[in-house]
């Protein structure tokens, strides 16, 4: 009986240590810079947001939060770097729906997103817009579509990538309402708009950040969001519900996770201090005037929310047969 409990008492002792260990651990984060992954090039709504984000981690915490940009593959490649990471707390990965979204697109993805991160947060989401270089003679959404039906095959559209949210819903339109409408996947949207912009792709379905700017400066007019509201970002454009296009709905949503395994302690820190950055007045009105809105849900809302998108956008990418370009 004294060797059992000896035992007993060593083990106790030993699950002590290790806990205080832990926490002290916790309470040290970060001890060192960390870096934040971007799976996609710069100037996209996803490397807008981590860069603002990364900012406000590194002025609350002290220590400093890095952007690494790894496009390429539809966000496969970044994603599969930070999945093969160290599960220490020092690499983040801000990225979008093709986060679930690309295991059904691809024929290979080397990530599971589900058991290879941990979430921390459903961070900000965004509308997805319909806009048109300034020389396309449309004013309306309604104007395009009447368009694009009298000139088959000329018209085509940019996106941010094969199977984000702002191509989904351009697909939406496109066979809803059975148009013509060649679509042309970039590596981000930053990459998508300025094709517009350039007039290469008179057309685009992106994200609110990188059009916002090139809207109010006119290089680029917006005709719809594709949120049931307005955005406050840009109030004067109308939804496509508004526009006569209820069934062409849809936004896209900003995720920060981490490898899985990472310490629960870090994972609560990093909601905490994501949770902190959104309340302070100045990141309040820079997300608005980007055209984000702030969510900033719980790790296991997180979660719930990654599985039901993976289910449902999957279902819709098998039954329209939409394949990785």
């Amino acid at each position: 009986m004294k060797v059992f409990r000896r035992e007993f008492l060593l083990l106790g002792g030993s699950a002590v240590a290790a806990a205080i260990g832990s926490c002290a651990w916790a309470q040290a984060y970060p001890a060192r810079p960390v870096r934040v992954i971007v799976p996609f090039g710069p100037g996209g709504p996803t490397d807008v947001f981590a860069r603002l984000m990364a900012q406000k981690l590194s002025e609350q915490t002290g220590t400093q939060f890095y952007i690494e940009n790894i496009g390429g593959a539809g966000g496969n490649i970044g994603a599969t770097r930070a999945s093969q990471a160290a599960p220490d707390g020092y690499t983040l990965l801000v990225d979008g729906a093709n986060l679930v979204v690309n295991p059904a697109l691809y024929p290979h993805v080397a990530y599971d997103p589900l058991k290879d991160f941990d979430p921390v947060t459903i961070a900000v989401t965004a509308p997805a817009i319909l806009t048109v270089h300034p020389s396309v003679p449309a004013k309306t959404v309604k104007d395009l579509v009447a368009l694009i039906k009298a000139n088959p095959g000329k018209y085509s559209y940019a996106s941010p990538g094969a199977g984000t949210p702002p191509h989904l819903v351009g697909e939406l339109f496109r066979l809803s309402l059975g148009l013509d409408l060649v679509h042309v996947p970039f590596n981000g949207g930053g990459l998508a708009v300025a094709s517009t912009v350039a007039g290469h792709t008179p057309i685009s379905f992106g994200s609110m950040p990188p059009a916002v700017p090139l809207v109010r400066d006119g290089t680029l007019r917006a005709l719809a969001v594709t949120t049931k509201s307005r955005s406050h970002a840009l109030p004067d454009v109308p939804t496509m519900a508004e526009a006569g296009y209820p069934e062409v709905a849809g936004e896209s949503w900003f995720v920060v996770v981490v490898p899985a395994g990472a310490p629960a302690e870090i994972v609560a820190l990093l909601h905490r201090e994501i949770a902190k950055m959104m309340e302070l007045p100045d990141m309040k009105e820079r997300l608005a005037t980007l055209g984000y809105e702030a969510v900033v849900n719980t790790p296991a809302e997180c979660a719930a929310l990654l599985k039901t998108e993976m289910v449902r956008w999957g279902k819709v990418i098998r039954d329209a047969g939409i394949k990785a370009q």
